[in-house]
């Protein structure tokens, strides 16, 4: 049997290309196997069925072996848990040398796991690069004042009034915060950053 898997890392990205892939290749529709998540593990729930079908002899078809996913020894745990326990083959279409059906020989599995072992290196450090670029997207955001979350609910007209009467200990909490019409912990929160405020000024 012939087998796809493709993966997108999330809701929002296109996976017409690796579809478009697979069926060039002939893979039945009905065994396109495919996750919408992150590749950081294979704790996938389409993988894991798709391994589980997979018999000896079936061929696995892959676009590229970042699809596959984006934890180096992961990959390499998985390819051989595949070739060698599963005994099944699986084939890298960006990729040609990648393919377990070619160069069974000594020298022919040799070469493969070494592309193997780059190959998932570079897969591992684009997915460390990616985060550090977030981490650094986010940093300069929050420079320029860019706030992330929720927006923050309107101050009701009568908090300063209501606040004066809550800290003059006339109101309880939870009377204030009634008043205003907000929960508990969002009163709370406005009184502490209106007084953090107050007292910088």
């Amino acid at each position: 049997m012939i087998y796809g898997y493709i993966r997108v890392s999330t809701k929002e990205q296109n996976e017409d290309r690796q579809l478009i892939a697979m069926k060039e290749y002939k893979v039945p529709f009905k065994n396109i196997y495919m996750d919408k998540q992150s590749g950081k593990d294979f704790k996938r729930e389409q993988y894991l069925r798709l391994i589980k079908k997979l018999k000896e002899d079936d061929l696995l078809i892959i676009k590229s072996i970042d699809r596959l996913g984006r934890n180096y020894e992961e990959i390499i745990e998985q390819w051989r848990y595949i070739t060698k326990e599963k005994r099944a083959d699986i084939m890298v279409i960006d990729m040609p040398i990648l393919d377990t059906r070619r160069g069974k020989d000594l020298m022919g599995t040799f070469l493969s796991d070494i592309v193997l072992q780059v190959l998932s290196f570079v897969a591992e450090n684009e997915r460390d690069n990616i985060k550090q670029r977030q981490a650094e997207g986010i940093a300069a955001a929050l420079a320029k004042g860019v706030k992330f979350g929720r927006p923050e609910s309107p101050t009701p007209n009568n908090f300063y009034d209501v606040h004066k009467r809550w800290r003059n200990k006339e109101l309880s909490l939870k009377a204030a915060a009634r008043e205003c019409d907000l929960p508990a912990s969002t009163f709370f929160d406005k009184s502490k950053r209106y007084e953090t405020a107050v007292r910088q000024k």
